[in-house]
């Protein structure tokens, strides 16, 4: 774990053999650990429901269309539908769809059209052949395939032009979050596992690849990683207590119900808490390596510096960073909460009012747990990479650097 890349951080002196031998193994121990926790938490095949598609049934097949024709009328003018909910106003669309086999027709209710539909749109729609009916069909979804893809290759592009190798191994590190989401955590979840236990477990193993692919097999890193293993750690500890304590049970929109409704044996509630740890860990990540790089560059400037001294110094950055993330959460949770915000606007109800409600009150205690989790992983990464760093020869010399000198600096090995 002596590998260093100066061209991010500055390392000096020889390099530390043992420590890193040391770190290594400590290193691999939580790998096998939480490998072996893995293989426990890993689902049964025959626990997780395959057959649950509402598309898939007896005559329902999913089929591409091309959008030839869209026909207005005045469908409604409010009102409650059907299902007790308001009706949108305006103009609902019959549409005309040519499909490998043929021609599809169907209607749009006013909602569907007003977001927007035009001769030439790539959709996907139902096709519903029960027998001893005519065929008939339904709109489904807009074909998004192609600008998805485009989109995800300019990404890529830029990435790898702009961070070069980093940005590669950033790639592969995103590869192997949705792998182990897709593989391990979302089928654990479905399959009745208790979910804080199976997102911490996802989520370190995670972190040990994504960042010692991103930044490189060190000390340094190493030091982050600790960090972020313990913020991991405590936001789900501090999860599944908040959740219990504010009495949140998962079921807050319907998507919620449907999900339960459709896998019954899914801890819905734990799922809640479990995605308190894993909406973090982008920015748990960021924040603990900017902080062990934070030490690594104020000791590489100042070797001889006191230890406590450089912790004050690094948490002095950190408590900047920690306000910037904290407003990164806020802002992220608003966003995908938008659509909620927008109704209570239009409803005129009072923030506190709404605050308590399931849906709400989740978005809540997700952002303050996912903060203090931040929070307090920031002095607890700043210590470990204080104790690990680089030490000059008398760690007593307290004097400020001189600008464009590296006091007590040497040109050997890499040792960090």
């Amino acid at each position: 774990m002596a590998h260093s890349h100066s061209h991010d951080v500055a390392d000096y002196g020889p390099p530390r053999r043992g420590l890193a031998a040391t770190l290594a193994v400590a290193v691999f121990a939580i790998a096998a650990l939480a490998l072996a926790a893995m293989v426990v938490l890993w689902p049964d095949s025959d626990k997780v429901p395959h057959d649950k598609n509402p598309y898939g049934g007896q005559g329902v097949t999913t089929i591409s269309a091309k959008v030839t024709g869209v026909d207005p009328f005045d469908c409604n003018s409010g009102g409650q539908g059907p299902d007790g909910l308001p009706q949108v106003k305006g103009d609902c669309a019959h549409i005309t769809a040519t499909t490998d086999g043929g021609t599809a027709t169907f209607d749009l209710d006013a909602a569907r059209y007003k977001a927007g539909i035009k001769a030439g749109d790539e959709v996907k729609v139902l096709r519903l052949a029960t027998k001893g009916q005519p065929v008939s069909y339904q709109f489904f979804d807009f074909q998004r395939g192609v600008p998805l893809t485009a989109l995800a290759v300019i990404f890529s592009v830029l990435v790898v032009a702009v961070a070069r190798w980093r940005g590669l191994f950033a790639l592969v590190g995103i590869a192997v979050t949705v792998l182990a989401l897709t593989k391990f955590v979302l089928p654990a979840f479905l399959a009745g596992e208790s979910p804080v236990p199976v997102a911490i477990v996802g989520s370190t193993v995670i972190m040990i690849v994504v960042l010692y692919l991103a930044h490189g097999v060190s000390i340094r890193t190493t030091s982050a990683l600790f960090g972020t293993l313990v913020g991991i750690g405590v936001t789900g500890l501090l999860g599944l207590g908040a959740t219990a304590w504010t009495s949140l049970s998962g079921v807050g929109s319907e998507n919620d119900q449907t999900l339960l409704a459709t896998v019954p044996g899914v801890q819905i509630s734990g799922v809640v808490a479990a995605t308190m740890v894993i909406a973090g860990l982008g920015v748990l990540n960021d924040v603990t390596v900017t902080q062990a790089s934070a030490v690594w560059e104020l000791r590489a400037m100042q070797p001889s510096i006191r230890p406590a001294s450089l912790f004050a110094s690094a948490m002095r950055i950190g408590r900047d960073h920690i306000a910037s993330s904290v407003y990164t959460l806020v802002f992220a949770y608003a966003g995908s909460a938008m659509t909620i915000l927008l109704l209570i606007t239009a409803y005129q109800q009072s923030l506190g009012t709404m605050a308590t409600t399931e849906e709400i009150g989740t978005e809540i205690v997700r952002t303050i747990v996912g903060a203090i989790g931040l929070v307090l992983a920031v002095p607890i990464t700043t210590a470990f990479a204080v104790l690990l760093a680089p030490k000059g020869e008398h760690d007593h010399d307290d004097r400020p650097v001189q600008p464009g000198r590296r006091r007590g600096s040497h040109a050997g090995p890499a040792g960090a």
